[in-house]
């Protein structure tokens, strides 16, 4: 977990990153405090920073499922058009 999160902190603070999420201006504004994390680390900074990490991490979520219900899609255009065979009785291929 520790691996993941050193990896992820890499490839979001890193010069290009910050520069590039610098001129990136996408996105709405985020009332932190209408969010409920779940737990309570005891310290406020770190309550703050696991909210940003958690809605981070389910907009990262939310793309995968998109991508996956589209990939689902694509494969349904190809195999979900059946034609029937009335000669054979069957339907399918």
């Amino acid at each position: 977990m520790l691996k993941a999160i050193r990896i992820l902190i890499q490839e979001r603070l890193s010069p290009e990153a910050i520069t590039k999420a610098s001129n990136n201006r996408e996105g709405i504004p985020v009332a932190l405090d209408k969010h409920v994390l779940g737990f309570d680390t005891g310290d406020a900074v770190l309550n703050e920073a696991a909210q940003i990490l958690r809605l981070l991490h389910i907009e990262e979520l939310r793309e995968l499922q998109t991508k996956i219900n589209e990939a689902i899609v694509a494969v349904q255009a190809i195999i979900a058009d059946p034609k029937t065979d009335h000669r054979l009785g069957k339907v399918g291929r």
